[in-house]
């Protein structure tokens, strides 16, 4: 299991503009900042993509579901860039269904 955090201060949303390219249009990506625990002495801070801007992940502990790494070109594991699934444990898992972005 791997375990990100969300902050109280963190359940905010960025917006972040991708200019079109290669005549594809432009679009909007929506992160929030959370911690993941590698193992290490503290938290790592990372981005979570999130879809709707409205739709915020709530303060609390989640785990990233093992549906979301898959195993790349070079039988290295990694997370996949899009279809993350993440699950509410704890006090969050009251306030914050399970989620695919």
């Amino acid at each position: 299991m791997l375990k990100i955090e969300i902050f109280q201060e963190d359940v905010t949303v960025t917006a972040r503009n991708m200019p079109p390219k290669d005549g594809k249009p432009g679009r909007t990506i929506y992160e929030q900042r959370a911690y993941a625990y590698l193992g290490g002495k503290f938290p790592v801070q990372m981005k979570l993509q999130v879809e709707d801007p409205t739709k915020t992940y709530q303060a609390g502990e989640y785990e990233i579901d093992s549906s979301s790494f898959v195993v790349n070109n070079f039988g290295g594991l990694e997370l996949k860039r899009f279809g993350l699934t993440i699950t509410a444990i704890g006090k969050a898992a009251t306030t914050a269904p399970k989620s695919n972005f």
